[in-house]
C-alpha cells in the first residue's frame, strides 16, 4: 500500500493538515502568448476550487480557513499557490507573495506548483531561502516523458527541462511532486509506466495521478466529438494506476490517485463524476492481490 498525503504530512507536522488554495493572479506561457494564446489541449484554465481576489493573500487565507476550519482540528494549513504557472512572475513579485502567506503561524509549509520551464534559477534561489523558514515543495507539471505526447498536448517544453528543474530542486533541498497525466492520447500502459519510472530515477519526492477528462472549452473536446480519442473505463485506470503505484519506491507519498474534473464542465469519462465511489473501487483495487 502507499503513503498517502495525509501520513505524509502526519510524519512531517506531527498533525493533520489542510492545503489552502490560493490564487496569485499568476498566468501562463502558454497563454500570454509567450508559447501560445490556447493553454495545453486538455486545460479550462484556473482551478475551481482556489480562493478568488488575489489583490490579498492574507484575506484569501482566511477565507479559505474558514471553508474548512471544521474539518481541521489542529488548526495547522498548506498554503498552496494553485491556480495556472505560479513561478511565472518577477522575483520582486513571487517574494512579496510567498512571503505573505507564510507569515501568518497557522501555516506551516509553502505548496507551489508550477512549470518546469518557469523556475530560473534566481527563483529556485528564493524557494530555498523561504525553505529555511517553512517547508516549501514545488508541483510539477510533467504530465508525460514522451516528448511526442507532450507537443500533442502543447505542453510548451521539452522533458529535458523537467528533469533539469528537479535536479536544481533537490540540489536547493525542496520537496519536488509530479503530475501525472493517466489516459493521454495514443499513450500505452507501458508508456505512462516508463514516465513512472523516469520520475522516480529523477528524485521526485511525491506523485500526483490524474485520469484524462475531456472538459467543456477544450481543444480537447473538439476531438473527443470527432471519434479521435477515448477515454478510460474505471477498470482499466485502476489497472494502470496499480501498477504505476507498484513502480514507486516506499519513500515516495502519493498526493493523488485521481482528480475529478468540475462536474458542470465535465464530458467524459462521466463515471469519474462520482467521486465517493471511484476512490472505493481504486482503493479496494489497489488492497487487492489481482
Amino acid at each position: 500500500m502507499y503513503k498517502t498525503l495525509n501520513e505524509h504530512y502526519r510524519e512531517k507536522f506531527n498533525d493533520k493538515v489542510y492545503k489552502l488554495s490560493l490564487d496569485g493572479g499568476f498566468t501562463c506561457p502558454n497563454r500570454d502568448g509567450r508559447l501560445g494564446t490556447k493553454g495545453c489541449i486538455f486545460c479550462t484554465g484556473s482551478d475551481e476550487f482556489a480562493e478568488k481576489g488575489c489583490e490579498d493573500i492574507t484575506a484569501q487565507l482566511e477565507r479559505a480557513k474558514e471553508r474548512v476550519k471544521a474539518k481541521n482540528k489542529s488548526g495547522k494549513y498548506i498554503a498552496y499557490f494553485q491556480s495556472f504557472t505560479n513561478t511565472y512572475a518577477p522575483l520582486k513579485r513571487l517574494k512579496e507573495l510567498f512571503y505573505s502567506a507564510i507569515e501568518p503561524d497557522y501555516i506551516v509549509g509553502l505548496s507551489v506548483s508550477t512549470r518546469p520551464d518557469c523556475l530560473e534559477q534566481e527563483k529556485i534561489e528564493l524557494l530555498k531561502e523561504i525553505n529555511k523558514i517553512k517547508p516549501v515543495s514545488v508541483e510539477l507539471g510533467l504530465q508525460t516523458v514522451h516528448d511526442k505526447t507532450a507537443e500533442y498536448i502543447r505542453r510548451g517544453y521539452k522533458s529535458e527541462v523537467y528533469f533539469d528543474a528537479v535536479k536544481r530542486l533537490k540540489k536547493a533541498g525542496i520537496e519536488v511532486v509530479t503530475h501525472i497525466i493517466i489516459g493521454l492520447p495514443d499513450e500505452t500502459a507501458e508508456d505512462i509506466l516508463e514516465t513512472v519510472r523516469q520520475t522516480v530515477n529523477a528524485g521526485s519526492d511525491g506523485f500526483k495521478f490524474h485520469l484524462l477528462h475531456i472538459l467543456k472549452g477544450t481543444d480537447l473536446e473538439q476531438e473527443y466529438t470527432e471519434g479521435k480519442i477515448k477515454v478510460l473505463s474505471l477498470e482499466e485506470y485502476a489497472k494502470i494506476l496499480k501498477e504505476c503505484l507498484g513502480v514507486l519506491p516506499d519513500s515516495a507519498t502519493v498526493h493523488r490517485i485521481t482528480g475529478d474534473g468540475a462536474k458542470k464542465k465535465l464530458i467524459a469519462p462521466l463515471w469519474s463524476a462520482d467521486k465517493k465511489r471511484v476512490l472505493n473501487y481504486l482503493n479496494q483495487y489497489i488492497k487487492s492481490s489481482d
